[in-house]
This record gives structure tokens, sequence and C-alpha cells, in this order.
């Protein structure tokens, strides 16, 4: 079993950072990939940002230039969120594949208002 934990959400103006951080822990001795989606409500849950082993990344087009994935190559990611807009706001879950198994955490909320 994996459980993650986000933390790192909060209320932000727009223009504003948050830096989000996912604790993994348990069966995590073959972890493939870790990042972050992202779900507003109702709309489909999206993929933010992925990072393998070797370190390579992936961003979805909305958020490319704006946020960066992180991990320290063991069982922690991290998700720097920079000139954040109100269509940011969601929950993002931290999300690993664990051999071909994906787990994702209870969420963390984003909001960016005035």
């Amino acid at each position: 079993q994996v459980q993650l934990v986000e933390s790192g959400g909060g209320l932000v103006q727009p223009g504003g950072s948050l830096r989000l951080s996912c604790a993994a822990s348990g069966s995590i001795f073959n972890i493939i990939v870790m990042g972050w989606y992202r779900q507003a409500p109702g709309k489909q849950r999206e993929l933010v940002a992925t990072i393998g082993n070797s370190g390579r990344t992936t961003y979805a087009d909305s958020v490319k230039g704006r946020f960066t994935v992180s991990r320290d190559n063991a069982k922690n990611t991290f998700l720097q969120m920079n000139s954040l807009k109100p269509e940011d706001t969601a929950v993002y879950y931290c999300y690993v594949l664990v051999g071909v198994r994906p787990y994702w955490g209870q969420g963390t909320q984003v909001t960016v208002s005035s």
C-alpha cells in the first residue's frame, strides 16, 4: 500500500506563488513516476506535471513556464507554482506510479483569488 500526503496549499493572490509538497510512504520501492494532477469543481481531473526517476519532466501546456516539478530521488515530490492565475484554482493531487499502479493523495486546495 502507498500513502501520499500533500501540503502547501492555500489562498494566494493572482500573480503569487505557492510550493506544494508530497510525501510518499508505504510500499514505494518501485516508484516509476511522480507528479501532480488537479481538479476544479465540475471539471475533469487533469495532469499538471510529472517527473520520472531520471529527472525527466512533463508539463501541461497551461502551466508550462510557470510551474516546476521536482523530486528528491526517493519519495517526495514538489510543485513550485509561480505567476498563479484564478484558473489555477483547484484541488491538487499528488500522484505516483508504483509499478503499474497509480496512486493519488487526498488533495490540497489551491485558491487563487483577490
